[in-house]
C-alpha cells in the first residue's frame, strides 16, 4: 500500500506508541494516529509524510477495538487534557513501563536495566491539584452543538483544542480535578458572562477575562483561585472574588494576576489579594510547603509522595551523606531528605524558586538545607563539600551535557535521576553510565489517561 499525504485509507491499529499515538504498518510503513486503541480498525487522512513515516487524523473508528473503552468525560475525544480514558488503566500502566524500558534499550543503548512495574496512581479521577482554564470570546463548538443552529459561538471558558492556539472547549466537568473545582468553574462562567465585560480574544488580544487557574491543597481540603485578567478592574474582580468566598467556604485564597503579555502564559506582571491568604499550605509526608498563584508544585500530590519515597528509598541516607540537589525547584526534594542527611545542597537557576525553597525550609525549621542560586555550571565549582549523593530531576529537554561532565567529574558515589521524559532518561543515562551503573529504574504515574510518565533511575559508581 502505498502512503499518501491527503489521502485516506483504512488501518488497523497495531500498537501505541510513545506519544500516545496508535501505531498502524501497513506493509510495513508507520503511521501514527491520535485517539486510537490497539485492535481498532480506523479510517484515517494523512496529515503529513516523512520518507520512513507518517502522520494520519481520525476520521471514523469503523471497527472499535475489544481493548476500548468507554471514557467517563464527555469531552475526552477533543480535549488535550487526558486523551487514553479509553484505555483500561491497567494496560495504560503496561504501555507506559514499556515506553521507559523501550527508550532505555533504543535511545540509551543500554541492555538489562530492571525496570520495576509502575506505581500506579490512586486516584485515578479527581487527581489533579491544580487546572488552568482559558477564557475565549469564541468558544469550540462539539459535534452535537454543530448540529444545532440555535448554539452560539460565544465566551467559552476551559480547555484548548489540541493542535490549537485559539480553540477553546467550554468545559462543564473535568474528572481529573476535585469536583468543587467544578462547581467554582461553573460559578465563574455565569459571573463573566453577567459582568459586560468581553473575554480575552487570542487573536486580537483585547477583552478582559483571560485565565482561572485553580489549586487545591490535598491535605487540608483548600482551594484558591487565581482570576488572570488582561488589565485592573479591581471592582468587577472582587465583585466576583466576594460571590465566590460567601458561596464556598473551602476557598482560603482569592487574586487577580494582570499581564498584557501576548503570551498565553497566566503568571501575571502584578498580583492583586481580592481574599483570604496569599496561598495555601500542602503536605508531603509530615513536611508544610506554602503553594503561591505562581510557584511550582507537583500536580499530582498522592503520586509525588510515592515518587519522593522512592527517591529516598535509592538514595539511602544514614544520615551521614552530604547530599546535592541539581534542579530543586522550591526545595521539596530535600526537605523531604533532610532528615536522613547530613547536609543537602540545592541548586536551583530560577530566583524564585530559590526564595521559595528558603522559605519552605525555614518553615519546616530544617537548618541543614541550603539552596544556591545560579546555573549549574557556574554554582557546582563553588560548593564547599563534595556529595556523596546527587539528585537529578531536570526539566523534560533534560541535562545539558556539560552538566553531565560536571556530575561525572564529582564522581558521587551514587545518582538518583528522577526524570518526566523517558526519552531523554534516556539518552543522559547514555552518557552517565560510561562510570555508573543503572541497577534499576521505577516508573511513577502522576498523570493518568495520559502518555507521561515519571521514573526515577538509581545509578551506582562503577
Amino acid at each position: 500500500m502505498s502512503i499518501n499525504k491527503r489521502k485516506t485509507y483504512e488501518l488497523e491499529i497495531i500498537d501505541i506508541a510513545y506519544g500516545g499515538k496508535g501505531l498502524a504498518k501497513p506493509d510495513g510503513f508507520p503511521v501514527f494516529i491520535d485517539r486510537c486503541v490497539p485492535g481498532d480498525t480506523v479510517f484515517v487522512k494523512i496529515t503529513k509524510k516523512k520518507k520512513s513515516w507518517a502522520e494520519g487524523k481520525l476520521i471514523q473508528i469503523l471497527k472499535p477495538s475489544e481493548l476500548r473503552q468507554e471514557g467517563r468525560c464527555r469531552y475526552c475525544n477533543y480535549c488535550g487534557g487526558c486523551k487514553w480514558q479509553q484505555i483500561p488503566y491497567g494496560l495504560q500502566l503496561e504501555y507506559k513501563k514499556r515506553h521507559v524500558t523501550d527508550s532505555i534499550e533504543h535511545i540509551g543503548r543500554l541492555k538489562g536495566v530492571p525496570v520495576t512495574d509502575v506505581i500506579a496512581s490512586d486516584p485515578i479521577y479527581e487527581y489533579r491539584n491544580k487546572m488552568e482554564f482559558s477564557c475565549s470570546s469564541q468558544r469550540w463548538l462539539m459535534p452535537e452543538e454543530l448540529e444545532d443552529e440555535t448554539i452560539k459561538k460565544d465566551f467559552g471558558i476551559g480547555l484548548h483544542v489540541p493542535g490549537t492556539f485559539d480553540k477553546v472547549i467550554d468545559i462543564k466537568q473535568c474528572e481529573i480535578m476535585p469536583a468543587l473545582g467544578n462547581l467554582i468553574l461553573e460559578d465563574v462562567r455565569a459571573f463573566i458572562k453577567e459582568s459586560g465585560l468581553p473575554a480575552y480574544n487570542l487573536k486580537t488580544h483585547e477583552g478582559f477575562w483571560r485565565f482561572l487557574m485553580l489549586r487545591h491543597s490535598v491535605a487540608l481540603d483548600h482551594w484558591m483561585v487565581n482570576i488572570v485578567t488582561r488589565n485592573k478592574n479591581l471592582e468587577m474582580v472582587s465583585k466576583l472574588g466576594q460571590r465566590l468566598a460567601q458561596k464556598h467556604p473551602a476557598i482560603y485564597s482569592i487574586l487577580n494576576n494582570i499581564t498584557d503579555s501576548k503570551s498565553g502564559v497566566s503568571a501575571g506582571k502584578e498580583e492583586v489579594l481580592i481574599h483570604g491568604q496569599d496561598h495555601i499550605t500542602e503536605k508531603l509526608g509530615g513536611f508544610v510547603f506554602k503553594i503561591s498563584a505562581n510557584s511550582f508544585f507537583q500536580t499530582n500530590t498522592r503520586s509525588c509522595e510515592k515518587l519522593y519515597a522512592k527517591v529516598a528509598e535509592y538514595a539511602d541516607l544514614t544520615g551521614k551523606e552530604t547530599v546535592l540537589d541539581l534542579y530543586s525547584g522550591t526545595g521539596t526534594i530535600p526537605i523531604w531528605l533532610s532528615g536522613n542527611a547530613k547536609k543537602v545542597f540545592g541548586i536551583e537557576i530560577v530566583a524564585s524558586a530559590v526564595i521559595d525553597a528558603r522559605k519552605n525550609a525555614q518553615l519546616n525549621k530544617i537548618e541543614n538545607c541550603e539552596f544556591l542560586e545560579g546555573d549549574i555550571k557556574n554554582v557546582l565549582p563553588t560548593l564547599s563539600q563534595k556529595p556523596d549523593v546527587v539528585i537529578i530531576d531536570p526539566p523534560r529537554v533534560g541535562m545539558h551535557k556539560d552538566v553531565v561532565s560536571q556530575v561525572l567529574a564529582l564522581c558521587p558515589e551514587k545518582i538518583v535521576y528522577v526524570s518526566c521524559n523517558p526519552a531523554t532518561l534516556a539518552r543522559d543515562l547514555e552518557m552517565l553510565c560510561t562510570r555508573y551503573e543503572a541497577v534499576e529504574i521505577t516508573p511513577v504515574d502522576m498523570f493518568p489517561h495520559t502518555y507521561h510518565i515519571e521514573s526515577v533511575a538509581l545509578l551506582k559508581r562503577k
